[in-house]
């Protein structure tokens, strides 16, 4: 059965590598494999990234997915899972605007989150919130273009896991210390696309605290012998709705007390 699933693992991430080189969707796995526990799934994501680094790739931290209650309720889990940031799919934002080619996105969401710039080595088990708080060099406003290549976004949380958790880009604001000791659980956010105002969040919507969500991963990384290590960035879930974006696509991000963070699909 290990092995089986091994040859499983290696033929999936192979299928997802060609859905994200080619933009062809697949269907979801959890029916052309039946159902996938989250181990099975998380082997699956392992094997792809193991793929991508040997083809060059860099990992250069990890994103959280399904912080909120809503999107739990909706797979019918009750934590979030995480995934892979990608150097290769890094967009830095210069003079505060970020150009996202929609040449390499499939079927793009665009999130506002809080960034965490990780400054001290942080390895569950046990990892609390004020642990998460005290190894935080710097957070930042950052926003994440979720993707999928699984055919119309038919996810169920193995379909995502394995995608992943449906990673597509980011980009990332200044760095600030100072946003670092506010209570992030109070910082709000707004969203505008193409200058009209399009949803609005707050820090709390993620796990209650941006940082629990940052402990939650520090814990479930330890589940396959992973620490968060001094550099990584750690995206830690969104603050409001998804939003679709196409081509020509503006959006602006305000976090308070931030400069804004403009994000152009070209």
């Amino acid at each position: 059965m290990a092995d089986q699933m091994v040859v499983e693992s290696e033929t999936v991430a192979r299928q997802l590598e060609r859905a994200l080189t080619t933009k062809q969707p697949i269907p979801p796995l959890t029916e052309t494999l039946g159902p996938l526990t989250p181990e099975q799934a998380y082997a699956i994501q392992t094997r792809w990234t193991e793929l991508r680094i040997a083809q060059g790739e860099r990992v250069i931290g990890r994103k959280i997915g399904l912080t909120s209650r809503a999107m739990q309720e909706q797979l019918g889990v009750r934590e979030p899972d995480y995934g892979s940031l990608w150097a290769s799919r890094f967009f830095p934002a210069c003079g505060g605007r970020a150009e996202i080619p929609t040449e390499i996105l499939i079927q793009p969401r665009l999130e506002g989150e809080i960034a965490f710039l990780i400054g001290r080595r942080l390895e569950g088990p046990g990892v609390t919130l004020q642990q998460v708080l005290a190894a935080t060099e710097a957070v930042a406003l950052s926003v994440e273009i979720v993707d999928s290549r699984i055919e119309a976004w038919r996810i169920k949380l193995a379909d995502t896991i394995a995608d992943d958790a449906s990673f597509g880009a980011f980009t990332v604001g200044p760095w600030s210390r100072a946003l670092a000791r506010e209570d992030l659980r109070t910082v709000g956010m707004i969203i505008h696309k193409n200058g009209e105002v399009a949803t609005e969040g707050i820090g709390a919507a993620a796990l209650g605290h941006p940082a629990r969500c940052v402990a939650w991963l520090a814990n479930k990384l330890a589940e396959f012998g992973i620490a968060l290590e001094p550099g990584d960035i750690v995206l830690s879930g969104s603050l409001a709705r998804a939003l679709p974006a196409n081509r020509g696509d503006v959006f602006v991000v305000e976090l308070h007390g931030q400069p804004p963070l403009t994000v152009h699909f070209v």
